[in-house]
């Protein structure tokens, strides 16, 4: 029998790899396991996508040929188990042999055995010599990245820490460390449905990053308020948590689901909308505008380390042009004076910083820069045009941070 653990990271890499699906969706859609065994499963697979080019190139001086896909995939599981995550290396072979073997493999299980034996003998000497950080980057991020891109990598190479977001009045966990914004931050591989106040609706994940927007929006109790593109919901739930009126838009039904259940557990109840936010029309003016774009997520890497596998630069060209109709249809809903706060979790300039140059010159809008204490701890986070840009560098010495491009915009009268 295999290791359910094992099965279920294969399963993963394949979809991702193989069918070019993401990491979370092809998650939903393993067959019902063990919680354990799936995060388990899910760990593994997101420490071999991490760390991918530097497994390929531990492997490949043994390999006299290419593998097929599939027993690549094995060999990747077994060396990242090995020379990532501590497994004993008997653990670590035996259960790749096995592995292959049950996914009809089995006249390559030797060369798995072997291989990774190899692999074993050698431990961490294996990845000296090694720049890390470039194999594991897709070329034409590092080139986007300029000089940051090396400190973006390192941080990359990490696995994230988990953050909450409190509601108003809740106490924080036992174990978790208060961040200068406000969040809380608990160790990686903390299970957020273990701790204690999950079920009572006392918190919900966010990273810290991902809580700038709607803290820059500054809503107030009344205040009407429309969330663009909602899903999955914590920019929401921020803003509906302050007391304001929200009405919250997200076209995907399936996602719109989510966003209601995650809503419901914190006892939040804004007015959900399926729409696309690009065409949705109101007579409702509201006096404020979240719009979280969708994006190349670039700058959630770290979290989700199957983004440089599916993305690619030709991709920026579709997401861009969304990007400015949203921000049309975001800019129409605006009352004169009304705020309007535009995010994406990107590191590409050309949907951060570009996409606000060129609204600027069409829309009636002017910037509302951010003052360092709107973003403690992160004054250098704020660029000289008033934005905010996160990196996954920022805050090494408490864990790094997602990216993330804000810019708070006001409607001219």
């Amino acid at each position: 029998m295999t290791d359910p653990t094992r099965d279920a990271a294969f399963a993963l890499l394949t979809a991702v790899l193989d069918r070019h699906r993401p990491l979370e969706e092809s998650l939903d859609a393993l067959p019902a396991m063990d919680a354990r065994d799936r995060a388990a499963g899910h760990r593994l697979a997101a420490s071999v996508l991490r760390r991918l080019g530097s497994l390929d190139a531990v492997l490949e001086p043994y390999l006299t040929k290419a593998p097929p896909p599939a027993v690549r995939n094995v060999l990747r599981i077994g060396a990242a188990g090995i020379l990532f995550l501590a497994t004993p290396a008997h653990a670590a072979v035996g259960t790749a042999v096995a592995l292959a073997k049950a996914r009809g493999l089995a006249p390559f299980s030797g060369l798995v055995n072997a291989l990774l034996r190899r692999v074993a003998a050698a431990g961490p000497a294996a990845l000296e010599g090694l720049d890390g950080p470039r194999l594991d980057t897709p070329p034409w991020l590092w080139a986007a990245w300029g000089a940051d891109a090396r400190a973006i990598a390192e941080a990359h190479q990490v696995e994230a820490p988990l953050d909450l977001s409190l509601m108003p009045g809740a106490t924080a966990p036992d174990g978790g460390v208060r961040l200068p914004t406000g969040s809380w931050r608990y160790p990686a591989g903390t299970r957020v449905t273990e701790l204690a106040g999950f079920a009572e609706g006392a918190f919900w994940v966010q990273d810290a990053a991902a809580a700038l927007p709607a803290h820059l929006l500054g809503a107030t109790p009344g205040m009407h308020v429309a969330d663009l593109c909602a899903a999955p919901g914590g920019k929401t739930a921020q803003l509906a948590a302050t007391g304001a009126v929200v009405t919250a838009v997200e076209r995907d039904p399936s996602r719109l689901a989510r966003l209601r259940e995650n809503l419901s557990r914190l006892h939040l109840t804004p007015r959900l909308i399926t729409a696309d936010a690009a065409t949705w029309r109101t007579e409702d003016v509201f006096e404020a505008v979240l719009l979280d774009a969708p994006c190349s997520a670039t700058g959630t890497i770290r979290r989700h380390p199957d983004v440089p596998h599916l993305k690619r630069a030709a991709d920026l060209r579709s997401l861009t042009a969304q990007q400015d109709a949203l921000l049309d249809a975001a800019c129409a809903l605006l009352r004169p004076g009304g705020r309007l706060v535009y995010s994406v979790c990107s590191l590409q300039p050309e949907e951060g910083q570009d996409r606000v140059a060129a609204a600027l010159q069409r829309l009636p809008l002017r910037v509302d820069p951010a003052a360092p204490g709107e973003v403690p701890g992160l004054g250098d986070a704020i660029t000289p045009e008033g934005f905010v840009h996160t990196t996954p560098a920022m805050w090494a010495e408490l864990g790094g941070l997602d990216g993330f491009f804000v810019a708070r915009l006001a409607r001219r009268a």
